[in-house]
């Protein structure tokens, strides 16, 4: 292991042994009998990566695919059954925020305790002390038993003391988006900072926009295997493959339409299971879905990329001129934008009893970087009153990934430019 790399692992393998009987369990650990029943679980299996000194390395993958082993082995929380984990620095970890926290001790006490534990002296957090309670900005709560903070004073004096430990290493475990919105962005800005400064992250997150807009390399993890690295955007799109079960599937433009016999675009999609829907009757959604540019069926959309989502509509009653429509909300259920096609002057004409319609709806996708719910619409006006044939409130989100948001709900991919006053417009 050379000096230019931080952490070095080769074929790293967890085992668990998953039992069926906790008498099994029990004769295991005092080896009493020997046909005990029990099966292997990798959760990880054969895991070999590099991180260079001063990169800035993600790793995803779906619940359940060893992106938090792999950090615990890494910090020393869990023994690998095979393998082997070299670092070249020392490490400050960012898991499971407040784990060593003792409840009956006062926040101050509780900075000590933690400051020990990761390797400092007495004096070392003497002088980092102000740093913390500064960045913590809890006020003379530090002095009361922690057993009596709500859950947003411990989770930031616990970031405090992490994040103020001033290592070479920083591991982080989606915990980033801890606290109110306002200590988030300092967190953020702490975050960046170590970047500035050359310091080696290895960041395990859900949020796509953060790992696109601070990684210069990502690893992707299924089922406790590495099955990809590289740039951001490349290793995103395979991540979002395996979503969906198309990671083996060639991409084709017009993959949207080629479903096997029986199978709807649906399937492909992550559902809500709790979404809302009523209507008349006279008409129903039998199918949707939303893919990205390269035609496939997907949940994530990159900002920026031309995106569609699509419908398809059964009738049951001849309707005249009915209007599809499809609406985006945020996670606290606020509408940010939508449209139909009679917003869009689109006439729709009079389909029959039992003919399907389908209606596509593409645009660049514009929204911040984040998490989105979808309703569908199919109304119109029926002897002159409106009617609501089907509408399903919620069915699935989409998710927006970003490396760069702007403020308020859209980007207004603004062209700015800045130039001394004395110089000549370009």
């Amino acid at each position: 292991m050379d000096s230019t790399t931080a952490i070095e692992i080769s074929n790293l393998t967890k085992i668990y042994k998953l039992y069926d009987r906790n008498r099994d369990r029990i004769k295991e650990a005092l080896h009493i009998g020997k046909n005990i029943n029990y099966r292997e679980h990798y959760a990880l299996k054969d895991v070999s990566l590099s991180v260079k000194t001063g990169e800035t390395v993600g790793i995803i993958g779906t619940n359940g695919s060893g992106k938090s082993t792999i950090l615990k082995i890494i910090t020393g929380v869990l023994n690998p059954t095979y393998g082997d984990v070299k670092i070249n620095g020392r490490i400050s970890a960012l898991l499971e925020l407040g784990a060593g926290f003792n409840m009956e001790y006062t926040g101050i006490e509780n900075i000590y305790l933690n400051g020990t534990m990761i390797g400092f002296s007495e004096e070392e957090i003497d002088e980092k002390l102000d740093d913390i309670l500064n960045f913590a900005d809890i006020g003379d709560f530090v002095y009361q038993k922690v057993k009596t903070y709500s859950s947003g004073m411990f989770v930031r004096l616990a970031f405090a003391v992490a994040i103020n430990i001033d290592p070479e290493i920083l591991i982080v475990d989606e915990a980033l988006s801890v606290g109110d919105v306002f200590f988030q962005n300092k967190c953020y800005r702490k975050f960046e900072d170590f970047k500035k400064q050359g310091k080696t992250i290895l960041f395990v997150s859900h949020d796509l926009s953060s790992i696109s807009k601070y990684c210069d390399r990502v690893i992707l993890l299924n089922k406790g295997e590495k099955i990809g690295e590289g740039n951001p955007r490349e290793i995103i799109d395979m991540y979002k493959k395996v979503l969906v079960g198309q990671l083996d599937m060639q991409v084709d433009t017009h993959k949207s339409q080629k479903v096997s016999v029986g199978e709807k675009w649906k399937d492909k999609m992550e559902l809500n299971p709790n979404f809302d829907e009523y209507g008349s009757g006279l008409a129903e959604f039998e199918d949707y879905c939303a893919y990205d540019k390269s035609g496939e069926i997907t949940n994530t959309i990159i900002k920026g990329e031309e995106f569609t989502v699509k419908l398809k509509i059964r009738f049951f009653e001849k309707i005249q001129d009915p209007i599809f429509a499809v609406s985006f909300k945020n996670m606290q259920g606020t509408e940010i934008t939508g449209t139909n096609t009679m917003f869009e002057k689109l006439t729709t004409g009079t389909p029959d009893p039992g003919d399907v319609m389908i209606a596509t709806f593409t645009q660049k996708m514009s929204l911040q970087g984040g998490e989105y719910l979808i309703s569908l619409g199919c109304v119109g006006y029926r002897e002159g009153n409106f009617t609501v044939y089907h509408r399903l409130y919620d069915v699935f989100n989409l998710t927006v990934i970003s490396d760069k948001n702007t403020t308020g709900f859209y980007d207004m991919d603004s062209v700015v430019t800045v130039r001394k006053e004395n110089e000549d417009e370009q």
